[in-house]
């Protein structure tokens, strides 16, 4: 079957204060990436995978708003035929495994493919959007639909207050600059639901709230403003204030083992912490100045340059 590769995604800023209406940047990262085919069902990754997106396909069939944009039937049919989606994207890493899948889904089975031809017209996110964030519900148990935006529309996106849902463009990269953002390994699995569960219960402290929208979110939008206007001195100092607080008032975002590390980063000038996504495990986001000194901490874990500056 001739179907479109979908990249995995990272949220460099916005994790948690979009939920509470901060700015963020997510943007398509093409080192992980998906796409659907047709394989043997007695290969067991196809069974697996197969067996997944049937329980997906029972779910959307069961939702009326989706009938009338996804061909169920013929969806269906391929499942019998042994659909199955072949990734390389690691599950329950923060980096839009699920995304990925609904948006290939979304792709190859739409009805109207005048949403494929116009899907970057601005009248046009908001429905996928809401499309998105019904389908990768499924996943979740409640989803933004930003993953698979993301995925589907492999451009990065600008999330804004003010202003909405919007793609936007990144600054230049310069791949022979010393700085840049990164990503570790943690080797650590994480549940991005109970996660999030965890930290509304947090927010029914008004301490805990008020702090978290008077400095969080703060730091936050700075970070989003200060990247794509290229301001990286700027961005690395907001971003230990964001590694900072979440260090004395959010430790559950920082996966086990990893808190020593974390305090290093806030007490030098080498690197800086924080979540990617909603934390916990999986991937963990950095920044420096200087690239090779900050791998020089990180010599036990995968290290992956992200955007150099």
């Amino acid at each position: 079957m001739d179907s479109s590769v979908f990249y995995s995604k990272i949220l460099l800023f916005g994790e948690y204060g979009i939920l509470k209406n901060s700015n963020g940047l997510s943007i398509p990262y093409d080192q992980y990436s998906g796409r659907l085919k047709i394989g043997d069902l007695n290969i067991q990754k196809v069974v697996d995978s197969n067996s997944n997106l049937l329980e997906f396909y029972n779910y959307l069939s069961k939702k009326s708003e989706i009938k009338s944009l996804i061909k169920l039937d013929r969806l269906f049919d391929d499942l019998k035929s042994g659909l199955f989606f072949e990734s390389s994207i690691p599950s329950g890493y923060g980096v839009g495994s699920s995304g990925a899948i609904v948006a290939a889904i979304y792709e190859h089975y739409i009805r109207d493919e005048y949403e494929i031809l116009n899907k970057t017209k601005k009248n046009r996110i908001s429905d996928l959007i809401k499309n998105f964030s019904l389908m990768e519900s499924f996943f979740h148990g409640k989803s933004s639909g930003l993953d698979p935006l993301n995925s589907f529309l492999k451009l990065p996106i600008l999330i804004n207050f003010s202003h909405g849902i919007q793609t936007t463009s990144l600054p230049i990269e310069y791949t022979s600059g010393n700085g840049g953002i990164f990503i570790i390994d943690s080797d650590l699995n994480r549940n991005t639901e109970s996660l999030v569960n965890l930290f509304f219960e947090l927010m029914t402290d008004k301490d805990v709230s008020n702090a978290f929208d008077k400095e969080f979110i703060r730091y936050t939008n700075k970070c989003v403003e200060n990247f794509l206007n290229s301001e990286f001195n700027e961005l690395f100092m907001n971003t230990k204030k964001i590694s900072k607080f979440i260090l004395e008032n959010f430790e559950f975002m920082i996966p086990k083992g990893f808190k020593n590390l974390w305090e290093k980063g806030i007490n030098s000038e080498d690197f800086v912490l924080k979540p990617c996504g909603s934390g916990g495990g999986g991937f963990i986001l950095g920044l420096s100045m200087d690239l090779n000194k900050a791998k020089s901490y990180f010599s036990k874990f995968s290290f992956k340059v992200v955007f150099s500056f």
